[in-house]
């Protein structure tokens, strides 16, 4: 799938990665259950995929693993090393690094300035180095934007190191946001969808690249994507109103009733008759079960709060709106 100097360049960018642990998390917003008792584990150099409905708590899940949010119970635990009160500015000396569900590119910097910016935890020279032009300071700018360059090549784009942002199509700046992640050299990588606003042509590339990286990092990856998912991920847990509902193969969650059930509303007891299924239909209870009000606190589950700080590579966290869906 992957060619020899792809592979080449991952081993190169990182280390052999660890398993994440994750035991009995649970997360209230108010009255609201957003997560409750969500236990799972990624292996290490493995692509996990976690899915569910809009709403179902997966980017809390992984708001929980970064810090940004507190949760009232439960354990969290990568390479043996619990994440306990774990801040976002402490995730890259520990070797994880998280792209968001927006861009969030610089538009003044070039695309390999905007992958360098991934790249200052491995920054050498000091501030005043920097300011003052030393040699030193110089030397570690080549350093990084080296890495940088080994970075964009890895995601597919490093033919456009020197373009700006803004004259690159939508998968393209997806690939640099990918890049600047992985700069960092992360054991654990966090991608929160990552095939979004992506055309069907360009899954295939992306599921190779993604695929490619769990060679030397441990990979979770969030994604409404079915067909890329099925395809990169070695284990898949399914969440649904902030519940694991299922877990297993891509083959075994794809014909699990309860996942069917999650996604089309259909009964997966398969006793109801014509007169219940027109029942469970009716126009009372669509409103009930998917009406305005049922979505609204679905959705605010899974999302929470607003997320403040700056991106775990460095970049800026991108305006709420584009953090609204999960």
């Amino acid at each position: 799938m992957n060619d020899g100097s792809r592979e080449g360049s991952g081993a190169a960018l990182g280390v052999v990665g660890d398993s994440l642990d994750v035991r009995g998390i649970t997360v209230h917003f108010g009255g609201i259950v957003a997560l409750d008792n969500v236990s799972l584990m990624a292996r290490a150099c493995e692509v996990t995929g976690i899915i569910g409905p809009n709403g179902a708590g997966k980017t809390t899940l992984l708001n929980v693993l970064c810090g940004f949010v507190r949760p009232e119970h439960g354990t969290m635990s990568f390479g043996g090393r619990e994440l306990k009160r774990v801040r976002p500015h402490q995730l890259a000396k520990l070797g994880v690094a998280r792209t968001l569900q927006g861009i969030g590119l610089f538009g003044g910097l070039s695309v390999i300035e905007n992958v360098m910016v991934g790249a200052t935890i491995q920054a050498k020279a000091g501030f005043w180095s920097g300011l003052l032009g030393l040699p030193r300071s110089d030397a570690d700018e080549r350093r990084l934007r080296a890495h940088a360059e080994q970075a964009l090549e890895l995601a597919g784009v490093g033919d456009h190191a020197d373009a700006m942002p803004d004259t690159l199509a939508h998968g393209l700046r997806k690939r640099v946001v990918l890049a600047r992640a992985l700069v960092a050299r992360p054991r654990l990588l966090l991608l929160d969808e990552p095939a979004s606003g992506l055309a069907d042509d360009e899954l295939a590339e992306l599921g190779e690249v993604i695929t490619s990286l769990a060679r030397t990092c441990t990979v979770v990856v969030i994604e409404h994507r079915m067909d890329l998912m099925m395809s990169v991920c070695k284990q898949i847990f399914v969440l649904d109103f902030g519940k694991v509902i299922a877990a297993g193969t891509p083959d075994q969650v794809q014909t699990d009733p309860a996942v069917t059930a999650a996604y089309l509303g259909t009964d997966i007891t398969g006793e109801g008759g014509a007169d219940d299924t027109a029942a469970e239909g009716s126009a009372d209870d669509t409103a009930a079960e998917g009406g305005a009000d049922n979505t609204a606190g679905r959705v605010g589950a899974a999302d929470g709060p607003d997320v403040g700080g700056g991106d775990l590579d460095g970049a800026p966290v991108p305006d709420a709106k584009e953090q609204s869906g999960d």
